[in-house]
């Protein structure tokens, strides 16, 4: 059943829409006071991640104070190799962190796909309860890191500047990161179809560090997976198209390729000119972003005559959904993501 509001759906697949329709990642967040709250009497941010009960009143907390036209998933995207055993655990002020990270050949060759249904239930009841909170007023979004992604915190143990661990089996068992690699891309396929299943609405595949790679191991080791998950995906559901958005951080150069792997959109960071790229591959798909976090730092003013370039550069008609170019910082003002959400529906009605 359609969303009272599927201005959003309706975008990525190019459909007429009255407004361009926002939403933002990393929309519940740290910004947020009332998200601070819900973290703090979680105890910690995993522990906020696997209660549903908690994960749904975060997800609906920025729906409640701004007019956002989707809500996302509170989850995160170490969740799957959290269930395949690496022992996820948050390091206060460092991020996520892995006790047994993959160096061992042993380790990576008896690695195998989780069952969502059993290894990560408590993120498919946040789905089902989510949907059923949001009581069909806007779509629901779900979404996983990508294969690449994954794997770069499965072999370094945490983030990393240069992720050196990652690149030097890249390079040196290129055949231990493919089998890695063919694991995780299972794994977020199934992970994926168990989020529709239980009720998203569209899904989003987060490659965030797919962008370090050269042009010859993006194709390789990135895409050929994100290639491979999107072609795997439950795409109708319930009577209802389910549109894939796929987003490669600092993968603008290879626009064209991520646009041909078969997803409904691509999301842009700010580095790309989304003018430029409507004309490289809009005919095709849609785009989401992509304006600079850092934008919401300045002013209201500021913020609209930024909107307005961003929706000027698209131009008119359907397939662009706003959004950052990345996630919200943590020490952003909410006054600011109120100005930009009204900016973008107040100043996109002239373009449709």
């Amino acid at each position: 059943m359609k969303p009272k509001n599927d201005t959003f759906l309706r975008a990525l697949l190019k459909q007429p829409v009255p407004y361009t329709p926002i939403w933002i990642m990393r929309q519940a967040g740290r910004y947020l006071p009332e998200y601070n709250q819900t973290r703090a009497r979680a105890g910690d941010f995993l522990s906020l991640c696997k209660n549903p009960d908690l994960a749904t009143e975060v997800t609906l907390q920025p729906i409640a104070r701004f007019g956002l036209d989707a809500a996302i998933l509170f989850s995160d995207i170490l969740t799957i190799p959290d269930a395949m055993g690496l022992g996820l655990y948050f390091a206060e002020g460092e991020g996520p962190k892995f006790e047994r990270p993959l160096r061992e050949e042993w380790a990576i060759r008896d690695l195998t796909a989780p069952d969502p249904d059993s290894h990560l239930r408590y993120v498919l009841d946040a789905v089902s309860q989510i949907r059923r909170a949001l009581n069909n007023e806007i779509p629901l979004i779900g979404f996983s890191g990508s294969p690449f992604t994954l794997a770069c915190y499965m072999v370094e143990g945490g983030g990393s500047d240069d992720f050196r661990t990652l690149k030097t089996m890249l390079y040196q068992r290129p055949e231990l990161l493919h089998h890695i690699l063919q694991v995780n891309a299972k794994a977020v396929t199934d992970y994926l179809n168990a989020q529709i299943q239980a009720g998203a609405q569209a899904v989003q595949i987060f490659d965030t560090w797919g962008g370090m790679l050269s042009s010859h191991a993006y194709e390789k080791f990135s895409l050929a997976y994100l290639r491979q998950v999107v072609s795997g995906l439950i795409r109708d559901h319930d009577g209802e198209r389910v549109p894939c958005i796929v987003f490669t951080k600092n993968g603008g150069i290879w626009l064209e390729k991520i646009a041909a792997i078969g997803c409904d959109a691509v999301g842009l960071d700010w580095t790309c000119d989304i003018g430029e790229a409507r004309k490289r591959v809009g005919g095709k798909i849609s785009l989401q972003g992509n304006m600079d976090p850092m934008v919401l730092f300045s002013d209201p003013a500021a913020i609209r005559k930024e909107v307005q370039r961003i929706l000027v550069s698209y131009g008119s008609g359907s397939g662009h959904v706003f959004n950052l170019g990345h996630g919200v910082s943590q020490f952003t003002p909410p006054e600011n993501v109120a100005a930009l959400v009204d900016a973008v529906h107040e100043l996109s009605k002239a373009f449709h």
